[in-house]
C-alpha cells in the first residue's frame, strides 16, 4: 500500500506534539480535525489515546482515565492507549507505583483495551502508520457521531475506582454511605475507616495521597521562582 494512499484523522490539540508534522513529512494523507474522543483515528473502527507518561499519570488520579475508555469502548471497535515517553519516570512521579499499575492492569484486563508504550514522537509516528497501513482495515468512515456518556454512576464509580485500594464493591459502598464522590472525597480518616472492608490502614493511604502536594504544583512553583 502506498504512503499516499493512507489517511489518519488527528485531533487538532495533537499539533503541539509534533506527530502530525513527522506524519505529514512522511506522506500521510492527514485531516485535522476537533476529535471529542481519541486523538488519531487510524481506521474506521480504530481509534489511539496518546498520553504521555506524566499526563497518563494524571488522568490516573484525577479520575479522567477510566471515563475517557468507558467513552472509547462505547464508540470504537478497537480503542488503544499509547503511553509516550520513559517509563523509568514513573517511579519519580508517583508514590505508590502499584497505583498506577493496578490502573493500567485495569483498563488491559476489565476494559479490555492494550496499552502500548512507544519511547518518544518519532516511534509514535511509526506506530501509526503502521496501524493505518494494515490490510485488514475494515470500510466505512473515519468520522461519526459520538454518542454521549450521560451514565453518572458509572462516572462516579470510575473517579472512586482511581483511589489506591478501591474496586468497584468498596466504591459502591463509599456511595452508600457518603452519597457522592465529593463527599466521599471529603470524607475523614474516622468516617472512611468505618465503611465495610476498607479499614484504617487503606483509608489512611487514600487521605495521604488526596492531601499529599502534587509534584507537578512544585514544579510549576519551582518555574514562578525561576
Amino acid at each position: 500500500m502506498k504512503i499516499e494512499s493512507l489517511r489518519i484523522v488527528v485531533d487538532e490539540r495533537e499539533r503541539k506534539s509534533g506527530i502530525p508534522d513527522l506524519l505529514k513529512a512522511i506522506g500521510i494523507n492527514l485531516e485535522v480535525k476537533t476529535l471529542p474522543i481519541g486523538d488519531y483515528i487510524v481506521a474506521p473502527e480504530t481509534v489511539v489515546e496518546r498520553k504521555s507518561v506524566s499526563d497518563l499519570i494524571s488522568s490516573i488520579f484525577d479520575g479522567r482515565l477510566f471515563d475517557q475508555c468507558d467513552r472509547l469502548k462505547e464508540n470504537f471497535a478497537h480503542p488503544i492507549i499509547l503511553m509516550e515517553g520513559n517509563v523509568d519516570e514513573i517511579d519519580s512521579l508517583v508514590e505508590n507505583p502499584f497505583v498506577f499499575y493496578g490502573a493500567l492492569s485495569t483498563i488491559a484486563i476489565d476494559f479490555k483495551i492494550p496499552i502500548v508504550p512507544t519511547a518518544s514522537a518519532s516511534h509514535t509516528a511509526k506506530l501509526l502508520v503502521s496501524m493505518c497501513s494494515r490490510k485488514d482495515v475494515t470500510k466505512g468512515p473515519f468520522l461519526k457521531k459520538i454518542r454521549k456518556s450521560d451514565d453518572v454512576q458509572k462516572q462516579q464509580l470510575s473517579v472512586l475506582c482511581s483511589l489506591p485500594g478501591i474496586g468497584e464493591k468498596l466504591a459502591v459502598r463509599m456511595l452508600q454511605k457518603f452519597g457522592s464522590p465529593t463527599r466521599t472525597l471529603n470524607a475523614s480518616l474516622s468516617e472512611l475507616s468505618k465503611i465495610d472492608g476498607l479499614g484504617e490502614a487503606r483509608a489512611k493511604k487514600i487521605k495521604q495521597m488526596l492531601e499529599k502536594e502534587s509534584k507537578f504544583r512544585r514544579e510549576e512553583n519551582q518555574k514562578t521562582l525561576d
